[in-house]
């Protein structure tokens, strides 16, 4: 049976490659269209929100923190399927290699593999959509993903899937006319977003930030997500002086985050 799940190819569009792809649900193909289209690069515009993602907060998984307070709580996407995964692999160890049965096995390893991948990547598309719905500018760190995905928490890293949200969230800006950078990422937990102080390095259990220079308290990630958004409204040329004045999500004197 074939079944097809594209867009219309625009007019004038050429086909210039198609790729097949086997997965355990089917066959696919994806193809490459090329044609003359000059698209408008989404301009700063509207309110702004800085962005910064991580793995805990407080006593809660927390996948993104936002400037204005919101606090994601991250799903674990192959750790809850782990247990399962491991079932699942050691009945194709007790299976004879190539028969049907292995086949079989094999082909459910491969099912559940695939069901991860499907809910992380929807669960990015639902969260990025989210975020464009009240916003002008998203501003996020740029890591060094390959470097996080060799550390200490490297599966939950690459469990998270940081790299596919941040181009997942870039082409839902830009589908959206919602602008989208990446800013340096470098010691976006030790400054004080409000006078701009830093603080020095904070232990890992220490979450929430509390500024001994003009007292500004909120929650590390969040604080985290404000200097952000401080670094991108200067590389897009407004100051922080323009947030105090309202024209852009302001940062307030003491803060309590909700979380979602």
């Amino acid at each position: 049976m074939l079944r097809l799940y594209s867009r219309s190819i625009p007019e004038g569009g050429v086909i210039k490659q198609a790729l097949v792809v086997k997965r355990v649900s089917g066959w696919y193909v994806m193809l490459t269209v090329q044609w003359d289209v000059n698209p408008l690069q989404p301009m700063p515009h509207g309110e702004a929100v800085g962005i910064d993602v991580g793995l805990t907060s407080r006593d809660v998984a927390c996948y993104v923190s936002t400037s204005n307070g919101l606090l994601v709580k991250r799903p674990r996407f192959f750790v809850d399927a782990e247990r399962k995964l491991k079932l699942l692999q050691q009945r194709v160890s007790r299976k004879r290699k190539g028969s049907n049965n292995w086949h079989k096995a094999q082909r459910k390893v491969a099912s559940l593999h695939e069901y991860v991948a499907n809910c992380r990547k929807d669960w990015h598309r639902k969260l990025s959509h989210q975020i464009c719905n009240s916003t002008g500018m998203v501003f996020v760190e740029d890591l060094n993903l390959v470097g996080l995905s060799r550390g200490m928490l490297g599966k939950h890293c690459l469990d998270a899937g940081f790299g596919q949200f941040f181009n997942i969230l870039e082409q839902t800006c830009f589908k959206r006319d919602v602008y989208f950078q990446k800013v340096d990422s470098r010691k976006t937990s030790q400054i004080c977003p409000s006078c701009g102080t830093q603080a020095g390095k904070k232990e890992l259990s220490e979450r929430t930030h509390v500024c001994s220079n003009c007292g500004y308290i909120t929650d590390r990630d969040v604080a985290a997500a404000q200097v952000v958004l401080v670094r991108g409204l200067a590389a897009v040329g407004h100051t922080v002086k323009m947030l105090a004045e309202g024209k852009f999500i302001g940062i307030p004197v003491k803060q309590e985050s909700p979380h979602l």
